[in-house]
């Protein structure tokens, strides 16, 4: 029971897909979440095995508290442990604020952010049995500036930051820390869903004053960096990994 485990929600696809093969090829065994895209999601799971880890795949749409708690029951089933949680899964509505409806709103409040804060309840429990562990919440600048139709997901964001900071500090007695990272504009799956998806990446690349576009490898070193043991006074911070577009702003 002294192989470490890590859970990384929506790990089919983008940054998640890529943080769990990381963690893999660090040595974790790892939990594959995912809500839809089966076929993906086994191809990950195929991936992590092929490096002779293990990988428990779980179909579970965390906006769900009883998926949720469904989900660790099959982890502590399967491991009877967890080190590591990256609340990576994410959805929402892209309208402006008028046009949101009551469901738009809960459909993004509850995966984006009321996922996480119960993911890490159920995650403590297993990370306190074995001493401690990490917990990296992944955000976005919508968060702390205006992005266009994005008023539900940035709010959303803006939760999540704040469920960061609040269980930083309630978990640190327990050796869990918690920390999130935002991301500029990083042309991944999930951006494909917005309507004005070219003009963002356009205007990013354009303006970034590192002189390009965030990609998902510089998500993920940040990440790995929370998750060492290098960050251990680092403690319910969000870190802006943008290339320093919003000093722009």
């Amino acid at each position: 029971m002294t192989q470490k485990v890590a859970l990384v929600t929506g790990s089919s696809r983008g940054i998640g897909k890529q943080t769990a093969l990381t963690l893999a090829k660090k040595g974790y065994d790892l939990v594959i979440n995912y809500a839809r895209s089966r076929t993906a999601a086994m191809e990950v799971v195929e991936e992590i095995e092929a490096m002779g880890r293990k990988a428990l795949l779980v179909k579970a749409n965390v906006g769900d508290v009883s998926k949720i708690k469904a989900m660790f029951e099959q982890i502590e089933e399967e491991y009877g442990r967890l080190d590591v949680l990256v609340n990576n899964a994410a959805s929402g509505v892209q309208k402006p604020a008028m046009e949101l409806t009551e469901h738009h709103w809960d459909w993004t409040m509850n995966i984006n952010s009321k996922a996480a804060l119960f993911c890490a309840q159920e995650a403590a429990k297993l990370m306190e049995k074995n001493g401690g562990g990490k917990i990296v919440n992944i955000s976005s600048l919508g968060s702390i500036r205006y992005l266009e139709n994005y008023t539900a997901v940035g709010v959303s964001k803006a939760a999540l930051e704040a469920i960061t900071r609040y269980l930083a500090v309630e978990l640190a007695p327990k050796n869990i820390s918690v920390n999130a990272v935002s991301g500029g504009a990083v042309d991944t799956e999930a951006l494909k869903h917005f309507p004005n998806r070219d003009e963002i990446l356009a205007e990013a690349a354009k303006s970034t004053p590192a002189g390009r576009i965030v990609e998902i490898d510089d998500m993920v070193k940040t990440i790995m960096y929370l998750l060492s043991d290098d960050s251990s006074m680092i403690r319910g911070q969000t870190i802006i990994v943008d290339g320093g577009i919003s000093l722009l702003v």
